[in-house]
This record gives structure tokens, C-alpha cells and sequence, in this order.
């Protein structure tokens, strides 16, 4: 064999020609840095990055979808019902969007404006919200000593530290409220529910800074189907010994989350984080056999088997997801990519703002 002759199977295997690419392929391209760029030029610029930038692309455009559908832009089905016969109706009926987060994204979320139908959470997610409008949580350090945080009062979130003292100022702020609350039970013989429990904690701190405030506000219901899994758990706990007999029933919240679900005309899922507050809404639109849109953003993974990790094609098989519906899951910290979402999409100012 000549010095000079390049192997045939060689050549072969690294100069292999490719197939046409197709005409709508997205080629890859970054933010051109010379010019001048404002955040929606920026945000705009992902879907062509790559990678989890362009799983955030596609995200805003999902999200985007669930803003801006109307029943209008559908055909009037065969057995639609009477209620959603007029032109009128069919272009104020928008999708139901269900929003979900983990308790240490709780400073993250959506505030003012009735951008979201229904939000679901954890029992942190909710005593958080009134713990920090009662007492300030402080930036520290993710590698503090915890048994000398615990000599010194000091709990450790991630890389946030909450003093003790603000817990017992949500008891004190809490008590005489499930005081009353009880004492409305006994009087009207109607037994609350998480999401009614929410809505008189977000009456009462009358504080612009709680989520819950203004979920009052708006009249959004927010769910809680662990709502005694934290401190919230610990007060009704001490309650029950002081003053027995408040009862919580999460029956009723369940009929009432699974049917805002089913009678929705559309419905989308923004899930940030896992765990039961994820898997609450999910199930729920297994009511209605499947959302319509869904962003997942989370870091967990699916190899250990975990709901919270797993990806949204495996809700296409339980049925939670609609197969063929819209959906992406962004694998990355949410207090990282949600504010960027909520920029690009609920924050932007338009006609079709919610």
C-alpha cells in the first residue's frame, strides 16, 4: 500500500456525507453582542442557543400559547353547549393556567395581576409567604455549621437563614386567627378547606408583599393538599390542644381543584420545582385526560424513578398530558429561569395581556 493512499474505510467513516438538512431547521446562533440588546432582544435570542437556553425558548413561546388562546380561535364544536354559543363568550373564555411551586421558590412567584387561574404549593410555599412579612430572611452561606445555627436560633434554607424568632411570630400572629376561625365552625357548621384557610391567612396579613395577599385579592384559589407539613402543621398541632376541634377537609378541595380542571376549555401547567404540588396538578388535569400546555422546570432527574424528575412524556402516558400537546421541560433552577420566563411572557405589555 502506498504511503501516499488515505485508507478507503477511514475516509470513508469520518467524510461521510450528510442528507439535506430541512428548509425549517433552526441553525444555531448566538446574540450578536454588537448590538445593542434589551432583555426581550436577549430572551428572544434562546431558542437559537441550544441546550437549556433553547429549552427556555420554547418554553416562553408555550407560555405565550396559554396567554393568548381564546375559544374564539377554535371551531364551534358539534355538542358544544349553549353557554359557549356567543361570539362574546368565546372571546373571554381563555385557558386555565395551573401554576405550581416548591416552597423555596416562593419569593419568585407571580404577585399583583390574575395571570394564573389556580395555583397549587406546599406547606412551606404557604407559611413561608406570611413568615417573611412578619420578620426578614437573610442571604448567608450554603456551607454554615448547622449545630451552631441551632444553638443560635438560626434555621438554613439553601443558602438563606431564617431567624427563629419569626416562627414564633407567625405563632403569635397565627393563633388568634384559628381561634376565630374554630369559633366560625361552631357557629355556621361549615368546616374549612386548605384553599379556604389560605384565603383568610391572605385576608388577614393585609400585606402587599405576601402572594397570598393578592391571591385574596383576585380571587384565586390556591391549594395546598399537605398543608400541615411544616410550621403551619406545628401551630394547628399546638391548636388542637388548646382548642380542639377545627377541622380542615381536603375532600372538598380536591372536588374543587379536579373540577376547575374538567370544565376548563383549555388548561396549562407551569410547574417549578417537584413533589406533591407538581404531581396535585398533574393529576388533576388526568381529570379532564390531559393538559393542553406544559413547562416543567426543575434539576430533578427520572433515573431514580421519581415524578419529580420526570419528563413530561411520562404524564403522556398516565394521561396528564394531552399526546401531541405542547410541552418542555427546562432542566435548570427555577429562581434562575422563572423570572426570565414571567419577563418574557406576563410582564410583556400588550393586548393580550391577562
Amino acid at each position: 500500500m502506498s504511503s501516499e493512499n488515505v485508507p478507503s474505510g477511514a475516509s470513508a467513516a469520518v467524510l461521510l456525507p450528510s442528507q439535506p438538512v430541512p428548509e425549517e431547521a433552526i441553525a444555531i446562533e448566538g446574540p450578536n453582542f454588537d448590538n445593542i440588546l434589551d432583555l426581550q432582544d436577549l430572551l428572544g435570542s434562546y431558542e437559537r442557543i441550544g441546550f437549556q437556553a433553547s429549552s427556555l425558548g420554547r418554553a416562553i413561546q408555550i407560555v405565550d400559547k396559554m396567554r393568548k388562546w381564546r375559544l374564539s380561535d377554535d371551531p364551534v364544536d358539534e355538542d358544544e353547549s349553549e353557554r359557549y354559543l356567543s361570539p362574546e363568550v368565546r372571546v373571554r373564555t381563555r385557558c386555565s393556567v395551573f401554576l405550581s411551586y416548591t416552597s423555596n421558590l416562593i419569593s419568585s412567584g407571580l404577585r399583583e395581576h390574575k395571570h394564573v387561574s389556580a395555583i397549587v404549593t406546599t406547606a412551606g410555599g404557604i407559611e413561608e409567604d406570611f413568615v417573611k412579612c412578619l420578620g426578614k430572611t437573610y442571604l448567608a452561606d450554603w456551607n454554615l455549621d448547622g449545630a451552631d445555627l441551632r444553638k443560635r436560633g438560626m434555621n438554613r434554607i439553601g443558602n438563606l437563614v431564617v431567624p427563629n424568632d419569626n416562627y414564633c411570630k407567625f405563632e403569635d400572629w397565627l393563633t388568634p386567627i384559628l381561634d376565630s376561625m374554630l369559633a366560625e365552625q361552631k357557629e355556621t357548621g361549615e368546616v374549612w378547606t386548605p384553599s379556604t384557610v389560605i384565603r383568610r391567612l391572605g385576608k388577614e396579613i393585609n400585606n402587599e408583599e405576601s402572594v397570598y395577599y393578592w391571591a385574596y385579592k383576585n380571587d384565586i384559589p390556591v391549594f395546598c393538599p399537605a398543608l400541615t407539613d411544616g410550621s403551619l402543621g406545628d401551630m394547628i398541632y399546638f391548636h388542637s390542644f388548646r382548642s380542639p376541634g377545627l377541622i380542615v377537609d381536603i375532600v372538598k378541595d380536591i372536588r374543587n381543584l379536579n373540577e376547575l380542571s374538567r370544565t376548563s376549555k383549555k388548561a396549562g401547567m407551569i410547574i417549578l420545582g417537584g413533589g406533591v404540588s407538581k404531581h396535585q396538578v398533574a393529576n388533576a388535569m388526568l381529570i379532564r385526560n390531559g393538559a393542553d400546555y406544559s413547562v416543567y422546570i426543575n434539576t430533578g432527574q427520572e433515573f431514580d424513578g421519581s415524578d419529580s424528575g420526570a419528563r413530561p412524556d411520562e404524564a403522556v402516558s398516565w394521561g396528564k398530558i394531552r399526546a401531541g400537546a405542547e410541552s418542555v421541560k427546562v432542566f435548570a433552577d427555577a429562581t434562575l429561569i422563572f423570572p426570565l420566563l414571567v419577563a418574557a411572557t406576563f410582564a410583556k405589555k400588550g393586548k393580550d395581556d391577562m
